[in-house]
């Protein structure tokens, strides 16, 4: 099983589709292993960001995931990197398919709802980095076989 990263960016708050983005994850087969509701401080938004610090576009990118809470989350399932990934559609929502969070429910690439790891290794950094070991939860899903096939 594989963990991935997923926040629920302020746009995505502010506009009251946490809920309803979720259940595609939840509907896909994936598991909350945890969840939380929190306003991101710029300390916590620069590290998260880090790898873009120095470009153009950092500045704005700390203001908005500063700018109101964001609901953060760990799911997990077999490619649960390339699953959320592809249920979230290309970054710039106005490319994004229909079918997806982005091309259902965006038209920004700023403003995209969700973030998603997008890789393994990013996906433990960023884990650690909004979670404590001990915030993440482990347990089984009644009925698993059923979505997994006996994974």
């Amino acid at each position: 099983m594989q963990r991935t990263l997923i926040i629920f960016k302020p746009d995505c708050v502010q506009r009251r589709l946490v809920g309803q983005i979720l259940q595609r994850f939840e509907t896909k087969g994936l598991r909350l292993v945890a969840l939380k509701l929190i306003q991101v401080d710029r300390a916590l938004g620069e590290k998260h960001y880090a790898e873009h610090q120095g470009k153009p576009f950092f500045e704005g990118l700390i203001q908005f995931i500063t700018g109101s809470p964001v609901v953060v989350g760990v799911l997990e399932g077999n490619e649960a990197i390339t699953v959320v990934r592809t249920l979230l559609g290309a970054t710039n929502g106005a490319a994004a398919v229909p079918g997806t969070v982005r091309g259902d429910f965006s038209i920004s690439k700023q403003n995209n709802l969700v973030h998603g790891s997008d890789s393994e290794e990013s996906s433990r950094r960023e884990i650690a980095l909004w979670f404590k070991p001990e915030e993440l939860t482990d347990y089984t899903i009644a009925g698993t076989e059923w979505v997994f096939g006996g994974a």
